[in-house]
């Protein structure tokens, strides 16, 4: 299979499996869809979507969050994993965001990057979802499946999204970055994969 063909391939088979895949995360803003994906770091979608509910309830934007103590934010994300270093996190983004940003989530990767805890994946994941910019957060799941599909060296992370982006058109990311996580997840996964009955690697 030639490289354009194999990548509508791709496209294809990833739109008939998962024609609209929903942000994993639950948040009804832009700042509590920055906090669950810090929190999701290590941790799954579940367990974060289980935690998120009751933070929020407490807290829903940088200026009330920046009022509690990293104790009770502690004693909340606990459950998430790293829970001493997310709420130190969490806690101190909240100032600077409520401090530096007129209490307003950033929306361009070198704002969203300079807050506490955020790196890029994250601050990837906050621009396109939260503000429909375009950007491709890899995580392990496309990282593992763009190498698999012969897409990227597969190197390391920085290397697979500038490979992607070079391969996949802006319009497409956001969905594509979702589409191939639900994909890794249900077809894909990184331990007993049975390259035959996956719908895209056994026609690769």
């Amino acid at each position: 299979m030639k490289k354009k063909e194999k990548i509508s391939f791709i496209i294809s088979t990833l739109e008939n499996l998962f024609p609209e895949p929903s942000i994993p995360l639950s948040h009804t803003s832009s700042f509590e869809l920055l906090v669950a994906v810090l929190l999701s770091a290590q941790c799954t979608d579940e367990r974060v979507n289980m935690v998120t509910p009751k933070l929020f309830a407490l807290a829903n934007d940088p200026s009330k969050m920046s009022k509690l103590s990293e104790d009770e934010i502690y004693s909340i994300i606990q459950p998430c994993g790293l829970g001493k270093t997310k709420a130190k996190a969490i806690k101190s983004l909240s100032r600077k965001i409520n401090d530096e940003f007129k209490g307003l989530v950033p929306s361009t990767l070198e704002e969203l990057e300079s807050l506490p805890g955020v790196g890029h994946k994250t601050a990837s994941v906050v621009l396109i979802q939260a503000f429909n910019i375009p950007a491709f957060p890899v995580d392990t799941h496309i990282h593992r499946l763009a190498k698999r599909w012969g897409l990227s060296s597969g190197k390391n992370v920085e290397t697979t999204e500038k490979d992607l982006k070079k391969i996949f058109p802006p319009t497409l990311w956001a969905k594509l970055h979702l589409q191939i996580i639900y994909f890794a997840r249900a077809y894909c996964p990184a331990r007993a994969h049975d390259g035959l009955a996956c719908p895209i690697c056994s026609k690769l």
